[in-house]
């Protein structure tokens, strides 16, 4: 009987085709518009680590004066992350900062540019499960020992080396050399998480480096640098110093160890009070990823602004599509008459019309498909090609089905009302006019 209803929702919309096209049109704006800002949300608000977020934990201590009105500092000190690392209370842990760099190739055809770099201990590789086309990550003597050895990016690797297995050759960064010893595959989490202080949907960084070597090698730092206190001169002055600009990462696997590790973070903070540190009261923080996401509004207000325009929009075009419908079944109370003077039960109308409208729905759907991939061109075009979300802001399998799906959930839904009116008519006044 599907296929039956399925071919009498065609022949109805060929019978009165310019009604139906409005219908169509009225849902394919609506849905295509709302599917627009669904994408955005679903780039900019999705999970980047979805089976292990819950195991990742963001360090944030509080370091600020109690006279200072400023927010949580997002990072840490060289002094704290550095403790903390020595520590090793954690299963996994990571310090990691973003640096800029001049990069020297070894081809004399190719000349000399910065590239955006980041310094990690080995731990960084294995917690974010960055994948590998050649090689591997350093391991925890390269930390110690302070070697200097580079991981590359895919997309430096086939501009210094033409995609090649370059492990065991080396690089010239800012006059000092590196061994390559792998070569990671495409990764760019959305958003990147791991550090929102550099631009949350920013392309990642082109090459790693052991994090010991960011200070000796004097490499500039990229990012914010906050200090809440004067800084002496000199390197050692600024090591020192209350100025955060380092992103703490830690790997919890339980609740027990995330409460072991807080109780580690607060006898850490109370033990440097006692050092004319840490002044304000307890105020240290552990977050997951997607935690640390809303704590750091990663989603944009306007995302949310846009989100109910959206929403707004897409009523007012189902509305439309409730009168254009109602118009159109009451338009077949004559043949809807007949048919329940030969016996036909209401509940088969009524299963008759819900597919009718949600025949009007896939083809709005479909339709509603392109109006979004139209926007999503525009937005592309708005964000600029430097934002690596333009490269995930596509119409993918999942986006696809929800809005063939919204489409026809939400034109059955809109069409309940004119569905229930054209069941209940009286079929008496119009068999005396048939």
């Amino acid at each position: 009987m599907f296929f039956y209803y399925l071919r009498l929702s065609a022949l109805s919309y060929k019978r009165n085709p310019i009604l139906s096209s409005l219908m169509v049109l009225a849902v394919s704006v609506g849905i295509g518009a709302y599917m627009v800002i669904f994408t955005l949300n679903y780039v900019m608000g999705g999970d980047p680590i979805p089976h292990k977020s819950d195991q990742l934990f963001h360090v944030q201590m509080d370091i600020g004066s109690p006279g200072q009105d400023r927010d949580m500092p997002r990072q840490l000190s060289y002094l704290d992350a550095t403790a903390l690392f020595e520590a090793n209370q954690a299963s996994r842990e990571t310090m990691t900062s973003k640096f800029a760099a001049v990069l020297e190739p070894a081809n004399a055809e190719i000349k000399p540019f910065t590239i955006d770099g980041r310094g990690a201990t080995a731990d960084f590789f294995t917690m974010f499960e960055i994948p590998f086309i050649y090689g591997n990550a350093w391991g925890s003597d390269a930390d110690k020992n302070v070697e200097q050895v580079v991981v590359l990016s895919k997309e430096i690797n086939e501009r210094l080396f033409g995609g090649e297995n370059s492990v065991g050759r080396s690089i010239t960064l800012q006059e000092n050399q590196f061994q390559v010893i792998g070569v990671i595959d495409v990764w760019n989490p959305m958003p990147k998480f791991y550090d929102v202080n550099n631009g949350a949907f920013n392309k990642g960084e082109e090459v790693f480096i052991p994090w010991a070597l960011v200070v000796p090698l004097k490499l500039s730092r990229s990012g914010n640098t906050n200090c809440f206190k004067a800084v002496e001169e000199g390197v050692q002055g600024f090591l020192n110093s209350e100025c955060v600009w380092i992103q703490y990462w830690v790997e919890l696997t339980n609740s027990n160890e995330e409460a072991d590790y807080l109780n580690f973070v607060n006898s850490y903070a109370q033990e440097q009070k006692k050092f004319g540190r840490f002044e304000k009261e307890l105020n240290n923080n552990l977050l997951d990823v997607n935690e640390w996401m809303i704590e750091q509004q990663v989603m944009p207000d306007e995302t949310r602004i846009l989100s109910v325009l959206a929403s707004m929009l897409l009523a007012v075009c189902l509305l439309n599509t409730i009168g254009l419908l109602l118009s159109k079944f009451l338009g077949k109370s004559g043949e809807i008459g007949v048919r329940q003077a030969l016996g036909a039960h209401k509940g088969s109308l009524f299963i008759q019309h819900v597919i009718e409208a949600g025949f009007i729905g896939l083809i709005g759907g479909l339709l509603g498909l392109g109006v979004a991939a139209i926007g999503l061109e525009g937005i592309k075009v708005l964000l600029g090609e430097d934002m690596m979300m333009t490269q995930w802001i596509q119409l993918d399998t999942t986006v696809a089905s929800v809005t063939i799906g919204l489409a026809i959930a939400s034109t059955i839904v809109a069409g309940m009302y004119p569905i229930w009116r054209a069941c209940n008519i009286n079929p008496a006044i119009h068999l005396k006019t048939q």
